[in-house]
């Protein structure tokens, strides 16, 4: 149904609206006595209404022909403002108040959106531009933007469907303001309310409800009650749950033993007979339905009610009979007896109607009641129905004396439900003979399946399932089975001459059903491999006198009679087999080869012998026997001599290879004495001066002063550098000292560093030696060398002068005021007047 606000002048206006069944003829009813409306929907004033000047708002109720409760209508009617002229004072216009009545929208509309809702309107609008805005849950705020308002017109409108069960009212706040924010008129409140319609079904709290009752129990007895929810207005239709009974299982006694309130929900009984011994439980479906139960308008749901029929002591032992659809029922032994005592304790038997035992009766020891299991697969096609009878008494005798019998019995039917049932294979696993080298695309068996489902016609169809060579191949449709390849009885696969695969068989029931089967092929054993020797290698010693002859035997894959007792024999070719060697025959699958001559070098030999099976036509093949011919000793064992000339190589080679061992071994110990002489020469090695006279890392010694100079023959002045060179340069070359530097141009060296490197001082040293003794202008290590010159003369005179005297006394006891340093200077000389 539409549902909308309009405003309509002082004047007939027709208001069209849509029922809930469209196309029905309706009735329309006002709430407030000034208007009326009529049938064709037009709108009436029934007095005068020319000096009304506030809104009118009022409700319209709509009803179809079927009483289909329409949501009110509401309609706001506006009046143009009234200007009055005062007599003395002028004109005087009458301010009325700024008022919205509560606006009522349905959810779940279809629109179009927005649908307009309500125009909000200043009566200063006229005069000054206004701008409207809504503020709240549901414009502004969350739920945002289900409301807006065109800010010109003043036209608010809702911008989706709404749900009342999500929110049944809103409340927003207008505010209308000029074109500066000056509010011009004070916020108003807008009540919003979500007109509800049913759409939603009614929920049951629970869907299965548990109760009980006793049995025997009168009618009006309360059992239970059951509960509904409907999350629609239950103020309204939409919201009002009716409840009733749909059905009642079992019908025994009667279809109807139950009933329940229709506004509560609560059920009871309705009519006696209840017999826990004929029904030990109710199954009521419930229908909860809205709208007051209507059936035609109404929205409904329903939930199960299992009633149990609790047991009063009203009846002797016995046992309840059943029907059992199904591959597995139980039934309830009733004991007025004390409980769990051998005087109640069941003793279940089937009595009858199972003669190849499918079924046994299990008790359950704290119920005492019997369940029927199956111990043995039933076959629906044979037997589709049971009656059993079972019987059952107690662990202890009964008394004596009770007139009743020791034991009751029950009728049991039980119905087998048929199934699809997998294809069988009537042999599984099936067993084929064949000989082997069976070639390939040759057709070895058909291996059908049958289907056990005799009253369904299914189609069957074939795969592999498991073939470890991939030897072979089924038909799809008929199972015939032929090779793809050559069978081989030697093949890795096979196990005891047999070959295993495995094939399916699927129909194609619902759900399709698969059955296996598996195929065995026996392959019979064809002479189809050569013998083989075994060993195929010997020792033997090189005289016929030591040692022991070659034990010889034949590997063959074939099996008997195939393979042993095998023939050995000595080729004619070459002529030295036989002439060197001779077999003799041990048993059927050994032969012993020794030497036929008193003595062959020693060496390898190659004896080739012929062996042959005892197929039919016999196999026979030529190995080669690989015999060392060795010098043994007395016990017949070889030597470690003959062991090297066995393997190929002479007393030649044996030297050769031991030189070459010397020498190599004679350049290694060479290498390492060259080395560690080397090592020795350079930590050995004097250095270019005289370890004393080293000054790195050590302290110097720089020797006893002596007397003095004066004390000393040494002509000082050849120290001293002469003031000029003339006297010197004009001495004949014969006569020119040699240690004069001579006065030639020096030579230029590059620079190197002052300080070397402490692992190139040896190079350093070397390149200083080099050096020197290419300079001509060094002077030679023999001869005086002149280092400087200090002047012609020395105002100091000579160091001698400072000579001590001995024939005065001096007191040295001060040195003993500057410290423990000068104590030992103070020792010295201080004692000297004591000795």
């Amino acid at each position: 149904m539409q549902k909308f606000s309009k405003s309509v002048p002082i004047k007939k206006q027709t208001v069209k609206f849509e029922t809930c069944q469209q196309k029905e003829e309706v009735s329309f009813e006002s709430s407030d006595p000034k208007f009326s409306i009529g049938p064709d929907g037009s709108l009436y004033a029934e007095q005068d209404v020319t000096n009304l000047t506030e809104p009118i708002q009022f409700m319209v109720t709509a009803r179809d022909t079927r009483k289909c409760i329409a949501t009110d209508v509401e309609v706001l009617i506006t009046f143009p403002r009234q200007h009055q002229r005062s007599s003395s004072n002028g004109l005087r216009r009458q301010k009325r108040d700024w008022v919205i009545p509560p606006i009522n929208v349905p959810e779940n509309s279809r629109g179009p959106f927005p649908q307009v809702l309500v125009r909000i309107q200043s009566d200063q609008d006229k005069e000054i531009e206004i701008r409207y805005s809504i503020t709240g849950a549901g414009a502004d705020q969350p739920p945002n933007d289900i409301y807006i308002i065109d800010p010109v017109t003043g036209k608010m409108s809702v911008t989706k469907p709404l749900d009342r069960e999500e929110r049944a009212s809103y409340h927003l706040r207008a505010h209308a303001v000029d074109i500066n924010g000056n509010q011009m008129e004070p916020p108003i409140d807008l009540y919003i309310y979500v007109i509800d319609m049913n759409d939603n079904r009614p929920e049951f709290k629970n869907q299965v409800y548990n109760g009980s009752v006793a049995e025997v129990s009168k009618p009006g007895t309360s059992v239970m009650q059951v509960t509904a929810f409907d999350a629609d207005d239950s103020t309204t239709a939409n919201g009002l749950v009716h409840y009733r009974i749909l059905s009642q299982t079992p019908h025994i006694p009667i279809p109807n033993m139950f009933t329940i309130n229709g506004a509560t929900g609560e059920i009871s009984t309705i009519a006696s007979g209840i017999d826990r011994e004929k029904v030990s439980q109710y199954a009521i479906i419930v229908q909860a339905t809205d709208m007051e139960g209507s059936l035609n308008f109404g929205l409904s749901n329903t939930a199960t009610a299992l009633i149990s029929i609790t047991d009063i002591n009203d009846n002797p032992p016995e046992l309840d009979s059943k029907t059992c659809f199904i591959l597995f029922c139980g039934f309830t032994f009733r004991d007025k007896d004390q409980p769990h005592t051998p005087n109640w304790n069941a003793v279940y038997r089937i009595t009858g109607g199972d003669q190849m035992g499918h079924f046994a009766i299990r008790t359950d020891e704290i119920t005492n009641d019997g369940r029927v299991v199956v111990v043995k697969p039933i076959d629906y096609e044979r037997n589709n129905a049971f009656t059993l009878m079972v019987v059952v008494s107690n662990q202890a005798h009964l008394a004596s004396g009770i007139p009743s019998s020791p034991s009751s019995s029950a009728a049991v039917a039980i119905t087998v439900l048929d199934i699809n049932e997998a294809p069988v294979f009537p042999s599984n696993p099936k067993i084929i003979r064949f000989e082997e080298g069976v070639p390939a695309d040759t057709t070895l068996a058909t291996f059908a399946a049958l289907d056990p489902d005799r009253f369904i016609q299914q189609t069957i169809r074939y795969s592999k399932l498991s073939d470890p060579a991939n030897w072979l191949k089924i038909n799809r449709t008929n199972g015939r089975i032929t090779t793809t390849a050559v069978l081989d009885r030697e093949s890795p696969y096979m196990k005891k001459n047999v070959y295993e695969a495995t094939f399916l068989a699927v129909d194609n029931g619902s759900p399709p059903a698969t059955g296996t089967g598996t195929l065995q092929i026996y392959l019979i054993d064809v002479n189809d491999n050569v013998p083989v020797l075994v060993p195929q290698e010997a020792l033997v010693c090189e005289r016929s006198r030591h040692g022991y002859p070659v034990n010889i035997t034949a590997s063959d894959l074939d099996s008997e009679p195939n393979a042993g007792p095998y023939v050995f024999e000595l080729p004619s070719y070459p002529s030295s087999a036989r002439r060197n060697w001779t077999i003799s025959r041990l048993n059927g699958n050994y032969a012993q080869l020794k030497l036929r001559i008193p003595y062959l070098e020693a060496g390898m030999y190659r004896v080739p012998i012929l062996v042959s099976d005892s197929g039919n036509p016999p196999l026979s093949n030529t190995s080669v026997l690989k015999v060392k011919v060795c010098p043994c000793d007395e016990n017949g064992d070889c030597t470690v001599i003959g062991a090297v000339t066995v393997a190929g190589l002479g007393t030649g080679a044996i030297i050769t290879i031991l030189i070459c061992i010397i020498i190599l071994l004679s350049m290694v110990l060479f290498f390492v004495v060259w080395v560690k002489r080397r090592e020795k020469e350079r930590q050995t090695k004097p250095l270019l001066i005289d370890p004393e006279d080293d000054v790195r890392d050590n302290i110097l010694k720089y020797d006893e002063e002596g007397g003095g100079e004066e004390d000393q023959d040494y002509d000082l002045s050849q120290l001293q550098q002469p003031e000029s060179l003339d006297h010197i340069m004009s001495k004949p070359a014969g006569v020119r000292r040699v240690d004069e530097r001579p006065v030639i141009l020096e030579s230029q060296y590059p620079v190197r560093p002052t300080v070397p490197h402490p692992g190139d001082i040896g190079e350093f040293i070397i390149d200083g030696l080099r050096a020197a003794d290419n300079d001509p202008t060094a002077p030679p290590y023999d001869s005086l060398l002149v280092f400087d010159y200090e002047g012609s003369g020395s105002t100091a005179g000579s160091v001698s002068s400072l000579g001590s005297s001995s024939s005065g006394e001096q007191d040295y006891d001060y040195l003993n005021d500057w410290g423990p340093r000068f104590k030992k200077l103070a020792d010295l000389y201080g004692g000297g007047g004591e000795d």
